[in-house]
């Protein structure tokens, strides 16, 4: 293991998808429809710009224009990277939030990928980057550990030496992001958000309080 928690490469994909695909084709999680997955991974190989409605988490949707570069499946969910010719940037959008439209659009000329991992470029851009908050603690345990407590798309682990390590991950809310990396029963020293210290200190000083009239 390498230290970053990673996603499973492509497992009996279909000699065409191969290099555009990563993931085995079921596995639990969101349902995709075969032929949504075929007709983008297709547009991966072929380089045709995909045409598309799609909805955020938070619900809001609008009409895309993308050059899709991979499909790659979390663990619950496919996701595509691509970039969107409108927003000028390299996106990750989740497969069953998508409505493909058709034709696709013109073909184009491949862009070299935002860095040479894009696997785990990809799991950055979901354990963290649509989140309000974005914490880091350095974690009192080895890299392995760690992500033995965490599915893959929860948050990023990089190696600091054998005994400790370092995590990055998001959350909408401070209380669910402390309490997340509380619950994993490791040492941990949180390092930012400025708010996520302030909480975690707040949240220490009343958990001690409780229990002053129980001493061990």
């Amino acid at each position: 293991m390498d230290g970053t928690t990673r996603w499973k490469a492509s497992v009996g994909s279909p000699p065409w998808a191969r290099g555009s695909l990563s993931g085995p084709m079921r596995r639990a999680g969101s349902a995709v429809d075969a032929a949504s997955l075929t007709a983008i991974a297709a547009a991966c190989r072929d380089h045709e710009t995909l045409r598309f409605d799609y909805r955020t988490r938070e619900g809001q949707a609008s009409a895309r224009a993308t050059e899709p570069y991979r499909l790659v499946h979390s663990g619950r969910h496919w996701y595509l990277l691509g970039w969107d010719t409108s927003r000028v940037g390299w996106r990750t959008y989740r497969v069953d939030r998508l409505s493909l439209r058709t034709p696709n659009g013109p073909r184009f000329v491949p862009r070299d990928p935002p860095e040479p991992d894009v696997v785990a470029y990809m799991s950055r851009s979901i354990s963290s980057a649509p989140y309000r908050y974005q914490g880091r603690f350095t974690m009192h345990a080895p890299a392995e550990v760690v992500a033995a407590h965490m599915p893959p798309t929860t948050g990023t682990i990089e190696p600091v030496d054998a005994r400790t390590c370092t995590l990055s991950s998001g959350a909408n809310d401070l209380d669910e992001l402390a309490v997340w990396v509380a619950l994993m029963d490791i040492d941990f020293e949180v390092h930012e958000p400025p708010e996520l210290i302030d909480r975690i200190r707040a949240l220490s000083t009343r958990l001690a309080t409780a229990v002053l009239r129980h001493p061990p």
